[in-house]
């Protein structure tokens, strides 16, 4: 019942004009027409066209305004979260997948959108790349490639005259490229992994180019912004000690460890764990570059003196735990785009791994008894 249920409301759902709301949902669950029969992902290109995706918008608004009134709200602000939770409430399942569980969503959600006519009344196509297969995807390589010679040639002019500019490093931690599968709904063809990896190379080269911001638009066009996540996370302000000199403390946990750390500012890079130099501590080289990668990330090597207190588990988990201590603590002496790029490398992140557990009847966690035949 309910692969039947979720086949109508997919349709936009059929309702019948005659008897109470109640009676129409019953209705629709079990009326089985040819046309409800019918597999509407295999009927054709015909149901692709602007007039079939116009009767199933049709549809879905009259199935919405229904929904909403056997809900007792107001179809004007019936939303799509208010329909899934409706359409929960009337036809519970117990099926584990989601997309086999009934279903009602906008008619250009669940139809992709298709491509237009190719080729004219007598069989030739409009575009000359047509016959490659990735016409879309080839105008687009061209395109990028022009615009990148001619911010080269517009760059060679500029060095004749000794006008170039002194272009900064353009730096991504913000933004991320298109993703292979949006770039392919946007063109609206497939698209293997080497032609992805191709046209990333192409638009990085483009960026890279001193003169490349002439071409800002086309590029932001194939990025997306990543939203900042830290605006519920409050920072403490420095504090000062009894001699005027500026810290902050943080605290981290790796496994078992559990360590404090206090950052003093205008240091020397001198660090000592538990009462002992670092040297000494962490004789493992692994181990001191992890811990010192937060100040390696933010170029404040030599700049700040820690004191760290940790107990529990062995080097290298102190050495995790003592890393995200100094970077929660490194917080305080950044600018918040600053905290962000912490953010995204990980630098904020807990580390959630942990021992797995033996298995009864293993000999331990993965591994299994060696099988012997006598």
């Amino acid at each position: 019942m309910a692969a039947a249920v979720g086949r109508v409301l997919r349709l936009g759902g059929r309702w019948s004009a005659a008897g109470g709301p109640r009676a129409q949902a019953l209705r629709l669950i079990y009326t089985t027409t040819p046309v409800q029969r019918k597999n509407v992902g295999a009927s054709g290109p015909e149901k692709y066209t602007e007039e079939f995706i116009k009767k199933q918008i049709e549809e879905f608004n009259l199935g919405k305004r229904h929904l909403a009134n056997m809900m007792g709200e107001d179809p004007e602000t019936f939303t799509q979260e208010d329909i899934d939770r409706a359409i929960a409430y009337l036809f519970p399942s117990g099926l584990f997948d989601k997309q086999a569980r009934p279903m009602m969503k906008h008619p250009t959600e669940i139809f992709p959108e298709q491509r237009k006519i190719q080729w004219g009344e007598d069989g030739r196509p409009f575009h000359f790349l047509f016959y490659t297969g990735k016409q879309s995807y080839y105008s687009l390589m061209h395109e990028t490639y022009e615009k990148l010679l001619n911010v080269q040639k517009y760059q060679d002019q500029l060095t004749a005259q000794d006008l170039l500019p002194q272009k900064e490093k353009k730096n991504l931690a913000g933004s991320r490229w298109l993703t292979k599968i949006e770039l392919e709904e946007m063109l609206l063809e497939k698209l293997s992994d080497d032609d992805y990896s191709r046209f990333i190379q192409l638009l990085e080269k483009l960026m890279t180019l001193p003169c490349g911001d002439t071409e800002e638009k086309h590029i932001q066009k194939f990025s997306k912004e990543v939203p900042a996540q830290l605006k519920k996370v409050v920072i403490e302000p420095l504090k000062y000690d009894e001699r005027g000199v500026a810290f902050s403390t943080g605290e981290g946990t790796r496994k078992t460890a559990k360590a404090t750390v206090v950052v003093y500012d205008n240091g020397t890079g001198k660090i000592t764990v538990n009462g002992i130099d670092i040297l000494h501590y962490f004789p493992v080289l692994q181990d001191r570059e992890q811990l010192l990668f937060p100040f390696q990330f933010l170029d404040r090597v030599g700049k700040h003196d820690m004191v760290c207190t940790v107990s529990g588990g062995g080097r290298s988990t102190q050495a995790g735990a003592i890393r995200l201590a100094s970077a929660k603590a490194l917080r305080s002496f950044v600018t918040e785009k600053e905290v962000e790029f912490m953010r995204q490398a990980g630098l904020l992140t807990l580390d959630p791994r942990v021992k797995e557990r033996k298995k009864p009847g293993q000999e331990g966690a993965r591994r299994k008894f060696t099988w012997k035949k006598r």
